[in-house]
């Protein structure tokens, strides 16, 4: 078990210091974890308990009962997708993008998933004390940009001081609305045994990236993160065809989290074959060097698909055609063995269980 904590010297003199374990942490908590930990926040199995068992109880709604990406409402007559997030990444800044990108990109993509384009996004901005404002003015300029990358307006925002030692400079909550077009019904229950698992490009870049400048490491070769809006791509594949099962961006616990939430919601297994997962070379030396399987390293620019097998070969050459899915390539299968559960293929002809990550491997990564 990793440990972080510090030795307090309380021995007298000449005598062996005595460790002080209250301040010590462990990554991968116990289960009946009575506190939040890191890992509440890391997309796997203890944020699904603190959702299943705290927060939806609370609220309670059909709505909240899909625990999709983004809820789908009717509204005015109207099929509207909405969704939030907050940001909460550091460093602020990082190859490849900035918290305010992520602001942006983040919300708008999981608006995507459910097949919108956004239309309109909410920014608040929580600043700690002594936070210089020339850094939030680059920020601000970032997500701003991002926005009108993506096609979409910030319509309204807030801002809230903590006082110093209460934050980490910036947080930033953004929610988002956009139109879901006629036809288009993306959800994991329609998942069938025989869908295509489609991945839009390279897995683990915006996590080994994001490590990377934190930790100060330095690979041989940058690695810059893949954030980007994925608005575009989604209404490329949605030309070919508007009968897609599902779409989901693998963020918070990488592909492996994104694949098991999908493969428990549809009651269907998945096989993957794990040579054709693209993972770039310095993403997979990074992971080796640091312990970590890029599986469920965090992805900012990526989705993957689950598509009815008479359209996956047409959906994937339009994916190809798109900059933001140039390196799109099937990684596997939906299929009635196995059902809730996702296995990969091993390249020297073995199979292994794909888990749901417990907690997180890289905490504070979006």
């Amino acid at each position: 078990m990793n440990t972080t904590g510090t030795a307090t010297a309380t021995a007298a003199p000449g005598e062996p210091p005595v460790l002080d374990l209250t301040a010590w942490t462990c990554p991968a908590p116990l289960r009946d974890q009575p506190r939040v930990v890191m890992g509440h926040g890391g997309g796997g199995a203890l944020s699904a308990e603190l959702v299943q068992h705290v927060f939806a109880p609370g609220y309670g709604g059909d709505v909240l009962a899909q625990l999709t990406d983004s809820a789908v409402v009717s509204l005015g007559g109207a099929r509207l997708a909405f969704s939030t997030d907050s940001y909460v990444v550091r460093p602020l800044f990082f190859p490849g993008g900035s918290i305010g990108d992520l602001a942006v990109n983040g919300t708008v993509n999981d608006l995507a998933m459910s097949g919108a384009r956004a239309a309109y996004l909410s920014c608040g901005f929580i600043l700690e004390e002594g936070v210089e404002v020339s850094v939030v003015a680059r920020v601000a300029n970032a997500l701003g940009a991002a926005a009108r990358a993506a096609g979409v307006e910030v319509a309204t925002g807030d801002t809230k001081v903590v006082d110093a030692g209460h934050g980490d400079g910036i947080f930033i909550n953004t929610a988002g609305i956009g139109l879901v077009p006629a036809g288009v019904d993306l959800r994991p229950q329609r998942v069938v045994a025989g869908d295509v698992v489609i991945v839009s490009g390279a897995i683990g870049m915006h996590g080994v990236a994001i490590m990377s400048v934190r930790e100060g490491l330095e690979f041989g070769v940058e690695i810059e993160s893949d954030c980007a809006p994925l608005g575009g791509l989604v209404d490329t594949m949605l030309a070919v065809t508007p009968d897609l099962h599902v779409l989901r961006d693998p963020t918070r616990g990488g592909l492996a989290a994104a694949l098991n939430e999908i493969a428990t919601a549809s009651r269907t297994g998945v096989v993957l074959q794990e040579r054709d997962i693209p993972v770039p070379p310095a993403v997979a030396n990074a992971c080796a060097i640091l312990g970590l399987d890029p599986m469920y390293v965090a992805n900012e620019g990526k989705l993957v698909a689950f598509v009815p097998r008479e359209h996956a070969e047409a959906v994937l050459e339009a994916m190809r055609a798109h900059p933001l899915g140039a390196e799109a390539v099937v990684i596997g299968e939906a299929v009635e063995a196995h059902p809730g559960m996702v296995v990969a293929r091993t390249g020297l002809g073995g199979t292994r269980v794909v888990d749901l990550p417990i907690g997180e491997q890289l905490p504070r990564i979006c």
